[in-house]
């Protein structure tokens, strides 16, 4: 069920105590938050009157005719008095983000919001990897929408990774296309939560790792590992390979193909 944010309005006084006492006086509306942040806004707009961020407790109040919130946080307490209240009622609230489908679920809107795909009535969520983008395609599997993902080249993934595992993707590319540097070994790819990566096929004799970043393979080093063009520039696989300078000045910039 989606979060609720309390709103009261009315005829209040409003006490601070902490650093500084202060009390004010006005037809104010209160706003306390999910996370119970409480804030307290006359018409003056943008900057609150009073408010208390995140406090450790608030204690709502009323009789019909008034009510009292008292928030407080360590020595600190707000506390909105209504000497007439207008308003008061609890309010559905959600994320915000911007729309990228619509969930197979029950219809809802899905929209992008702090790093995931959420949808906004039944709050199914799916985590986006680092740098991938939510494209128009939709899964034929699952509904879900399509997404596009740099892992070495571009990979175009259903959003549910149970429907569609970037690890499989990028394993059925790059799994063992490249020597370990440190031994006789071939690099196999490999994942953990958020990420894909390259190891040895040795381990843990070899511990030799290295993180797949969100970009394609532009060329080969010196050393044998690729060259990735990411958003900050080129550069070898191995961040500290003595030749990564030449790799990254020496890449010809010649994407690999797409895979079909």
């Amino acid at each position: 069920m989606p979060e609720r944010l309390r709103v009261f309005a009315g005829d209040c006084r409003v006490t601070e105590r902490g650093d500084r006492s202060r009390t004010h006086r006005g037809r104010v509306v209160v706003l306390i938050k999910p996370d119970d942040t409480t804030l307290v806004h006359d018409a003056d707009g943008y900057q609150p009157v009073a408010w208390l961020t995140r406090p450790d407790s608030v204690v709502v109040e009323g009789d019909g005719d008034g009510f009292s919130v008292t928030a407080r946080e360590g020595t600190r307490r707000l506390r909105i008095v209504a000497e007439e209240a207008t308003a008061g009622r609890a309010l559905p609230v959600t994320e915000a983000g911007i729309p990228v489908g619509t969930c197979p679920e029950d219809g809802g809107p899905l929209v992008r919001s702090r790093g995931d795909v959420v949808c906004l009535d039944c709050e199914e969520r799916w985590g986006l990897p680092a740098g991938a983008s939510v494209t128009d395609g939709v899964c034929d599997d699952c509904g879900v929408p399509k997404i596009r993902v740099e892992r070495g080249e571009p990979f175009h993934l259903c959003l549910d990774p149970s429907c569609d595992p970037m690890e499989a993707a990028v394993s059925d590319r790059f799994d063992r296309v490249w020597d370990c540097p440190d031994c006789d070994g071939e690099l196999t790819v490999n994942s953990a939560p958020g990420r894909v990566y390259l190891g040895c096929e040795r381990y843990p004799d070899c511990e030799t790792t290295f993180s797949i970043p969100s970009g394609v393979v532009v060329d080969e080093c010196d050393c044998g590992l690729p060259v990735f063009e990411t958003a900050t520039g080129r550069d070898c696989l191995d961040g500290g390979c003595e030749h990564r300078g030449h790799a990254a000045g020496g890449a010809t910039g010649e994407s690999t193909p797409e895979k079909e």
